[in-house]
């Protein structure tokens, strides 16, 4: 897949950023972790969230105690976030800014993906977010902060094998609207970030494990399939933070398919969608019965989620 490069943020723009404190969640590899890294670039402090601790550790020693908090939390237990989000006020005084970024993929079609699976994902990517701007909502209201919450391209575009992520994430684009509607008159804004393919591990986990997906994904046009380096994709998460922005788009084109959500779900794109499954969905499945877990290796090592045999359907 073709690499794709994205705008720089002005100086104007990043200067917004200094003296400020964040909350970033799955801030030990790929984007939460260039996004923080960007962060502290530009004067702001950090409290950093991961289930992944060694990596977690790693980057706040890179930025360094005086401006960085580490702590492992699971996102989908609230007492644990509350709890880092607590110390990281107490710290360093308040919030002003939330990168609610953790997420994960599970594999295999709505056929054969282990329900456990299922909710792992979810509780994750839709709950998980939920617990992170609601453990700093009072700080955050106070400042008259910025919450942005980590959806995905994925929210308009179903990835065929990934329905518990496509579900997610179209759940977390509705969800940073119901957040806006109802704190928006204080003050605080809320953007929703939508991303196509980064260069982060969990894409390269899942290219590894899944080369039919990836085969799939050869049929859309090479704009779709670019692979976008996850230095530019935070360049844009910043550029976001500092303008409190409604959407981040990465690349920008993506704003054009939020646009035509209504054509991308219609019967229209029921055959190309048919067709690509009929293609390839049953390689992906066959690769996921292979592979004996449904998720990444690396998502098994953290805790994420347990491995296990596949059903017999």
């Amino acid at each position: 897949m073709p690499a794709l490069r994205m705008p720089r943020s002005s100086s104007n723009d990043l200067a917004a950023l200094s003296g400020k404190v964040a909350v970033v969640t799955g801030a030990a590899r790929g984007i939460g972790r260039a996004t923080a890294l960007s962060l502290a670039r530009h004067g702001t402090d950090l409290i950093l969230l991961d289930i992944d601790e060694p990596p977690l550790r790693d980057l706040a020693d890179e930025i360094g105690a005086d401006h960085a908090i580490a702590r492992r939390v699971d996102v989908s237990d609230f007492a644990q976030v509350q709890a880092a989000v607590d110390e990281g006020v107490a710290r360093f005084g308040g919030i002003d800014l939330v990168l609610a970024n953790a997420g994960m993929a599970s594999y295999g079609s709505l056929g054969v993906v282990d329900p456990a699976a299922f909710a792992r994902v979810v509780d994750v990517n839709l709950t998980g977010i939920f617990h992170t701007f609601r453990a700093a909502l009072p700080s955050v209201i106070e400042r008259k902060g910025y919450i942005l919450v980590v959806s995905s391209a994925a929210a308009f575009v179903p990835l065929l094998g990934h329905s518990p992520y496509n579900a997610s994430k179209a759940a977390v684009d509705h969800l940073a609207s119901s957040l806006r509607a109802e704190i928006g008159y204080r003050g605080v804004a809320v953007g929703s970030a939508h991303m196509l393919f980064i260069d982060t591990p969990l894409v390269q986990d899942a290219s590894a494990d899944l080369p039919s997906f990836f085969d799939a994904l050869d049929e859309l046009p090479a704009p779709m399939r670019a692979i976008i380096s996850v230095d530019d994709c935070a360049a844009a998460m910043t550029r976001g933070l500092a303008r409190r922005s409604r959407r981040v788009y990465v690349p920008s084109w993506v704003a054009l398919a939020a646009w035509l959500k209504p054509v991308l779900a219609s019967r229209i794109m029921d055959k190309v969608y048919a067709g690509i499954a009929e293609r390839h969905l049953d390689r992906v499945d066959a690769e996921v019965a292979a592979l004996h877990r449904f998720t990444s290796a690396r998502n098994v090592a953290s805790g994420n989620l347990p491995a296990g045999p596949i059903s017999e359907q």
